[in-house]
């Protein structure tokens, strides 16, 4: 009798391991440029800290502080769409570059990039977020970065 409940205690696990394995994991290209200004019109970002994406060039001398500033947010994706669980994690990105930038006396964040998974992919309007059942996220690499 132990035995059986055993092997079909065993049985039940193995077949529950793919589906936990298997998790959804969505890959979305969103606009950037859409969460920038929206942060600016509700004031989460004050505008001293300028973004651009990889291929959009800045006006004026770019002179980098640091390069290769990285950072990887998740968020809570429980209930909320894709598209609104990934503009919260970008969010979140924007908030620690900008902070970063003040830190190293920089005005921009250059040369940004999606750096998922340390996959970089380069893009000149949109941003890389991975979305899942109950997690999204948003991982950016950039350059700090004095622009006159």
């Amino acid at each position: 009798m132990r035995l059986k409940t055993l092997t079909a205690a065993t049985a039940l696990l193995l077949a529950a391991l793919p589906g936990l394995s298997q998790a959804r994991d969505t890959a979305l290209y969103l606009p950037f440029e859409k969460v920038v200004q929206q942060m600016l019109a509700e004031k989460k970002l004050d505008g001293s800290v300028k973004f651009y994406l990889a291929g959009v060039k800045p006006r004026g001398k770019v002179t980098v502080i640091s390069p290769n500033s990285v950072t990887n947010k998740k968020t809570n994706a429980f209930n909320k769409s894709d598209e609104a669980a990934c503009e919260w994690a970008l969010q979140s990105a924007l908030l620690t570059l900008q902070d970063a930038a003040r830190k190293a006396n920089a005005n921009a964040v250059t040369n940004i990039a999606s750096y998922y998974k340390r996959n970089e992919r380069k893009d000149a309007s949109t941003y890389e977020c991975h979305a899942g059942a109950v997690i999204a996220g948003v991982a950016l690499k950039g350059d700090l970065a004095r622009v006159n």
